[in-house]
């Protein structure tokens, strides 16, 4: 009756050392790629037509709120010059036209602001996509178990960044 509790246990142990040796070797077969998704961004030739693209669509804006500073500085030290010879009621009036003019500016520049944020936005959102596409892509043709982005500690061996830049570069 010993002999084959014994027995027992260790036909028990040797499925468990069986079973965790099966497992070692499926996890050495474990698949894992990982990809920067900020380098991506700067080093795509996609975000660098982006960038052109909305510097190119913002420059006559960004060109006019210069303009308008420089007038408004210009009537402001204008102003300033003039105030000793300026009766009390003309020098009232032009500095609420100044702060019109400043109150103006501030608004136009944040809208402007606002619109920048929105298409720089617009163009990133595009980017990823494509280059989700294109990891899914590398994640199908080579059959891949994970894929992870932006981790915190990652080993090179396992980092496919250039392959999704080199790949989204290759398209037109």
């Amino acid at each position: 009756m010993k002999y084959m509790s014994l027995k027992a246990v260790a036909l028990s142990a040797m499925m468990s050392v069986s079973a965790l040796a099966g497992a070692a070797a499926q996890a050495q077969e474990l698949k894992i790629g990982y990809v920067n998704t900020e380098r991506i961004m700067r080093e795509a030739n996609l975000s660098k037509v982006a960038s052109l693209k909305i510097e190119s669509e913002f420059s006559k804006r960004d060109k006019e709120m210069k303009d308008l500073e420089a007038r408004l500085r210009s009537a402001a030290e204008k102003l300033e010059k003039d105030a000793p010879t300026l009766s009390e009621s003309e020098r009232g009036r032009r500095q609420r036209e100044l702060v019109d003019q400043d109150r103006e500016l501030q608004r136009k520049r944040r809208e402007m602001q606002e619109d920048l944020s929105q298409r720089k936005q617009e163009e990133m959102s595009a980017i990823v996509d494509r280059a989700n596409r294109v990891v899914k892509q590398i994640f199908d043709t080579e059959k891949y178990d994970l894929i992870v982005q932006d981790a915190i500690f990652f080993s090179a061996r396992v980092d496919i960044t250039k392959k999704v830049i080199d790949s989204l570069n290759a398209q037109k």
